[in-house]
């Protein structure tokens, strides 16, 4: 690898440990996807002689019908270590190699979700506690293996009354937990790190505010960083959700419409056409006011994007790793597409001496609301 560039891997069952360095030179290539939707997940492959062992390990814990070998990929770049995959290995295959005496290796694996999305724990009761406090207890059971959560608490405190109502599980802890952040308009995934061992399980708002990455740069000589950026305009894309409030006298629902524009949902457009559609959320009329608001609210966010990029960088041109979730600024695209756009999904792709990026950007309009942007 290059000297600005160091690709490391770990592996061990739960605990993962660093592998040693004959492993590393007999990685081939490494691909991680991290983004919005879905969970992250990553491939794998090394060169291998016919004798090896490690293949054997891999292929065991493939048909496994628990996986229990954990894999975790760091990449450092120019001093900065940045998590790229944390996961357990679901498949295993070897194919064949450029001669007789070696094959190829594939490893594919899915983040830690995958684990709390084994057994089905229908039934287990959470009483006299929030949605909180429930996500909170389901996510302890993993701490061992260094899932930390990070839970916002919803404008709602629901707290049930037990001689009333005792919530119970429904499904995998998975399943319950994503439900439970859907009801309240929230969102929940898995983000590898900070620091390797270390699975940040985030409980929340999808977030759309704060600092900007360094400038995507486009058609600026020796300054542009970003390979190509291919953009797209969809207004017809953009709904206006409508949600239903139940009135307790007469239990007529009342509709009401939802704006896309929340505080942590920002315009990052000045232009963008009103909603030509409506969405009707008739499943939120046996909701409590705050629950049907909070759903409509997470519905407008996630159809306000109307403006969307998919492109590809050199991270080392780029001198940093382009982080998914955050923001990040766009220059030299033109008047209607530079400014700040929210990254939905990066996908990490590493061979030897080589480490590109593929990105999808959004955001909710045409022409920047910032006159510039953080180079």
């Amino acid at each position: 690898m290059s000297s600005s560039l160091q690709l490391g891997l770990m592996v061990g069952p739960a605990i993962a440990l660093p592998v040693p360095e004959s492993v590393i030179d007999a990685l081939v290539s490494v691909e991680a996807t991290q983004g919005d939707n879905g969970p992250g997940v990553f491939t794998l492959k090394f060169t291998m002689s016919n004798s090896s062992v490690l293949p054997t390990l891999f292929l065991l814990a493939g048909g496994s019908p628990f996986p229990i070998v954990r894999v975790v990929l760091t990449a450092t770049v120019n001093g900065s270590v940045a998590v790229l995959a944390d996961g357990v290995v679901t498949q295993a295959q070897v194919l064949p190699g450029n001669d007789a005496g070696h094959s190829i290796l594939q490893v594919t694996g899915e983040d830690l979700g995958k684990l709390m999305d084994k057994l089905d724990l229908t039934g287990l009761p959470f009483p006299a506690m929030p949605a909180e406090a429930a996500v909170a207890l389901v996510l302890a059971k993993y701490a061992m293996l260094g899932v930390v959560p990070l839970i916002i608490p919803s404008i709602l405190l629901d707290v049930p009354i037990p001689t009333a109502k005792i919530p119970a599980q429904q499904g995998t802890d998975l399943k319950y937990i994503t439900a439970l952040a859907k009801k309240v308009g929230y969102v929940f995934y898995l983000s590898p790190g900070p620091v390797p061992g270390v699975c940040t399980a985030y409980w929340g708002p999808r977030i759309k505010v704060g600092v900007p990455q360094p400038a995507l740069n486009l058609d600026m000589d020796a300054h542009s960083n970003a390979t190509s950026i291919t953009f797209t305009y969809k207004p017809q894309k953009a709904t206006l959700p409508i949600v239903f409030i139940q009135n307790e006298q007469t239990h007529i629902p009342i509709p009401i419409p939802i704006p896309p524009i929340t505080p942590l949902n920002p315009p990052l457009g000045l232009v963008n056409l009103p909603p030509s559609n409506t969405t009707p959320l008739k499943e939120t009329a046996k909701y409590t006011p705050a629950q049907a608001i909070m759903v409509g609210i997470a519905t407008a966010a996630n159809s306000a994007d109307t403006v969307e990029g998919e492109g590809s960088l050199d991270v080392l041109r780029y001198g940093r790793i382009l982080a998914a979730r955050q923001l990040v600024g766009v220059r030299g695209a033109g008047l209607a597409f530079d400014g700040l756009y929210y990254v939905s999904e990066v996908r990490h792709s590493v061979k030897r001496g080589e480490f590109t990026q593929k990105f999808k950007l959004s955001r909710n309009g045409l022409i920047s609301t910032v006159p510039v942007v953080a180079a």
